[in-house]
């Protein structure tokens, strides 16, 4: 009893390290990416280069994400993680090699043909509301980025390997060779090409991103073999569970392109200003929800694979507590202290009302911080089970939402799907301000729908695994919401007192050291007390984190749900 005790202690403690060590590695890609930012903003603004580039890799994107990033990586890692778990290693080689070998080829004919059809990706599909000249640069750079989609089919897959084996330090660094390499067409190439040097930097960084994890497989002793079948039995396992993550995440992409539809006929800088709200939200979220997901993952698939449900459900729970205290402050943090952070990045490039519809759409983005980085663990559970369907349909009712939300909360959806707006308004004696393009602001009102969906996703999922895995220490779950709630408001309301003296004092918009001044002070006050209270409340999470980092202090696997 005590040995097992031990060794849940060591994989917790090894857990939480490995989440340290993905979260820094992601930070310190976040941060040259915020160096991208500031340079990007001050060159193109919201303006209509952006919105080319921004449009140009929605669709090498959505190649990658279908056939080797998200969709074949948890398709992929449960069964080979369940070789090493047994030590079959030689399975395990064998099966890496064949998805490899196939994935790339798959990858390179898709590439082809979107590559020949740019045209009509762009004109039809991705942004039929742009100009002639920037649907014309918007193939370009797309033409341009599917090299890198080429390189990432097997990059991803590599991580999802790595991972398998426990090693995140490796695929955690890739992130930051691949942001390397945008930083590099940014500050080297893009005086010479324009825009098309970030699409350049883009495909150093990729090949950086496959480069930096080479020695990794040289560790493990990967075996290759250049050799493609498709009748290998376990292939198409890997492939029937691949089929609904697929759709899934399909559906998840293509709300994004009907997104930047929709946003290609709001007018110039639209799409920009729903990519910077997106890229922003994507800093917590990336550093808390991806980083957890990536490192539990192959736990619960090795306990899964296993038959271990109790230590299965309790790596869950524990994940989803430290998920939810530190998204939650993050949120509303991302809220109140976002005029500033979007004023310290764009240093001048947006005008007033750029600053508001960047900053409008920032706020109903940072609402769905909570539930993307939710959704990374949630959906995982089931990958981990094998089960890629249900997180499917659950991704379908969301889509559905999103969809419908899209078209009613901007001017869009009205004029062109229900056409009576204003008469409506009239009838029912109802201002104009109701209008949800007045209230929400139009890529605001799409950052809104797509939290909203995102929300219903959720909720359907951790119903089903409620049910499925007998509970899911749901109350535990409530108290650390409840607390993490409470002690966020309580920031809140101190940053809003520091707002407000801040304006009072004349401090407001006087240069880049004020702006600084403002964000340090702000988050750094808010920060300590969002602890304090927490502190003060007893929020059992942060004891727990602090003691799994200390060699002396042994965790069993009931406090982390007591």
């Amino acid at each position: 009893m005590s040995a097992q005790t031990s060794s849940n202690t060591a994989t917790s403690r090894q857990l939480a390290r490995s989440t340290l060590v993905v979260m820094i590695a992601f930070g310190v890609a976040k941060l040259i990416s915020l160096g991208q930012t500031v340079i990007i903003a001050s060159v193109f603004g919201i303006g209509a280069e952006w919105d080319a580039f921004v449009t140009a890799n929605r669709i090498p994107e959505l190649i990658f994400t279908l056939v080797s990033g998200g969709a074949l990586a948890h398709a992929f890692v449960p069964i080979f993680s369940g070789y090493l778990a047994k030590g079959d290693k030689n399975s395990a080689w064998t099966l890496a090699s064949h998805v490899v070998n196939l994935v790339f080829v798959v990858t390179f004919i898709i590439s082809t043909i979107v590559f020949i059809t740019a045209e009509w990706w762009v004109g039809t599909v991705a942004a039929p509301g742009f100009d002639a000249q920037t649907q014309a640069q918007t193939v370009g750079l797309m033409r341009i980025l599917l090299i890198g989609t080429l390189i990432f089919s097997v990059s991803g897959l590599v991580m999802g390997i790595l991972n398998s084996h426990n090693h995140f330090l490796l695929p955690a660094l890739a992130p930051i060779m691949f942001d390397v390499g945008i930083l590099i067409g940014v500050i080297f190439l893009l005086p010479i090409f324009g825009v098309t040097g970030i699409a350049l930097g883009a495909v150093f960084g990729a090949m950086m991103h496959l480069g930096i994890q080479i020695p990794g497989l040289i560790h493990f002793r990967a075996q290759w073999k250049p050799e493609i079948t498709l009748r290998d039995p376990v292939l198409w396992r890997v492939i029937r569970l691949m089929l609904p993550r697929v759709a899934g995440l399909g559906v998840f992409s293509m709300n994004f392109i009907v997104m930047n539809n929709i946003a290609s006929r709001l007018g110039t800088g639209a799409v920009s200003a729903l990519d910077w709200g997106w890229r922003l939200m994507q800093i917590p979220q990336t550093l808390i929800g991806t980083a957890m997901g990536t490192v539990i993952f192959p736990t619960l698939a090795a306990f899964s694979e296993l038959g271990d449900d109790d230590n299965k459900r309790t790596a869950m729970t524990g994940a989803l507590r430290f998920i939810l205290v530190a998204t939650i402050p993050s949120a509303i943090g991302l809220i109140f202290v976002g005029r500033p952070i979007i004023s310290l990045l764009e240093r001048g490039a947006f005008d007033a009302s750029a600053s508001e519809l960047v900053y409008s759409t920032l706020r109903f983005f940072a609402l769905g911080i909570i539930v993307h980085s939710t959704l990374e663990v949630i959906a995982r559970s089931f990958y981990a089970d094998k089960d890629t369907l249900t997180p499917l349909w659950a991704a379908l009712v969301g889509a559905g939402i999103n969809f419908v939300a899209a078209f009613l909360f901007t001017n869009v959806g009205y004029a062109q799907t229900f056409g009576y707006q204003t008469m409506m308004l009239g009838v029912f004696n109802l201002p104009y301000e109701l209008d949800f393009r007045r209230a929400f602001g139009a890529p605001s009102g799409l950052a809104l729908a797509n939290t909203i969906a995102t929300t219903v996703e959720v909720g359907i999922l951790i119903l089903i695994l409620r049910r499925r895995w007998h509970g899911i220490h749901e109350d535990i779950l409530a108290t650390s919401v409840i607390k993490a709630l409470f002690a966020s408001l309580v920031m809140a309301g101190v940053i809003t007192v520091i707002n407000f003296g801040w304006g009072m004092l004349g401090f407001a918009n006087r240069g880049l050291i004020f702006t600084i001044a403002q964000v340090i002070i702000e988050t750094g006050i808010g920060a300590l007390v969002f602890f304090g209270v927490a502190w003060l409340i007893k929020m059992e999470e942060l004891r727990l984190l602090w003691n799994l980092f200390r060699r002396k202090v042994k965790i069993t696997p009931a406090e982390v749900v007591a």
